[in-house]
């Protein structure tokens, strides 16, 4: 148990430093790829190939049943929503403010989760946190008022929204269907029918499905295939398996401070005090929440512990 955990948490130290680049390469690929097409064909070709080593060379059973179904709900979310929404949004916004917009995700799954359990209540820190949260994301914004008056732009940062929320509904959603499949068959299920989604959302969208041959978004292809989906995905669905969803999603933490970083260094993105002081703001209330969703559950544990201890010792004098 001990050794599943110490990887679990390397997974989600892998998870910290990969998808944090990503944001750069994704910003990359879309000034000169259709963003949904481009995720189409990143995901599948990650997804069909980690599905065949498992198959073909692990040998590893095929799922059946209502698998395929709960997977491409995942997939939809997660993948086809999450990923690719980001990719639409990246054309418009900054790669460091999409990270950090997307580091509001452990929030979402503390509010979805308040949402769909009984047993998961709202308390001070949770509704301090959030507050805090959101106050960080509009320091950001506030240095960019003027852009606001871009439709683009606004949508930009709409769809970011909608990415992270997405992606944290599919991650609970991914958690409570693990099944015995293995994470690593979750992940490229997921994939698979994720970009099932995207090839689909491409020609609605309006965007013309075609793959701009440039150097840089080779490169950035064959980077988001093999760490961003492959590895990272794999690592994501493993610390899943292991961990609880809001531990896990506090890789969203290190994942702005990264893309901001390599987007200033890379792409002369904009990097003033004030940012590196939104960041800090965002990420305390995003600790904040998760402090008091943690609280939550030690308070649900020992709700359970006495319980049972009760009726154990009822049990003991009939």
């Amino acid at each position: 148990m001990k050794k599943q955990l110490f990887w679990a948490y390397m997974a989600i130290g892998a998870i910290c430093l990969i998808w944090g680049t990503t944001y750069l390469a994704l910003r990359v690929a879309v000034e000169t790829s259709p963003p949904f097409f481009f995720s189409a064909v990143r995901q599948s070709i990650a997804g069909v190939l980690l599905f065949s080593y498992l198959v073909f060379i692990k040998k590893v059973e095929l799922p059946k049943g209502r698998y395929w179904g709960q997977q491409a709900l995942a997939g939809f979310l997660m993948i086809s929503l999450g990923n690719g929404l980001v990719a639409w949004g990246e054309m418009y916004v900054s790669s460091g403010l999409a990270a950090l917009i997307c580091s509001l995700m452990p929030v979402w799954v503390v509010v979805i989760n308040v949402s769909i359990s009984s047993s998961e209540r709202l308390n001070w820190q949770i509704l301090v946190g959030i507050l805090i949260g959101m106050l960080g994301i509009f320091m950001v914004f506030s240095e960019n008022l003027s852009e606001f008056a871009q439709p683009a732009y606004r949508w930009g940062i709409l769809f970011t929204f909608l990415a992270a929320i997405s992606w944290a509904g599919g991650s609970i959603l991914s958690k409570k269907i693990a099944g015995g499949n293995g994470p690593f068959m979750n992940a490229s299920v997921q994939m698979i029918f994720g970009s099932i989604g995207l090839y689909i959302m491409s020609p609605l969208s309006g965007e013309q499905a075609s793959f701009a041959f440039t150097s840089e978004a080779l490169y950035a292809l064959v980077y988001l295939i093999v760490f961003g989906s492959i590895i990272a995905m794999s690592c994501y669905a493993y610390a899943l398996s292991k961990l609880p969803v809001s531990l896990v999603s506090l890789y969203a933490y290190v994942n702005p401070l990264v893309a901001i970083l390599l987007g200033a260094w890379v792409l002369n993105e904009t990097l003033t005090g004030q940012t590196f002081a939104a960041i800090g703001v965002t990420l305390a209330g995003i600790y904040i929440t998760n402090f008091g969703h943690r609280k939550n559950a030690r308070n649900e544990e020992k709700v359970k512990l006495v319980t049972v201890l009760v009726g154990k010792h009822e049990e003991s004098h009939k």
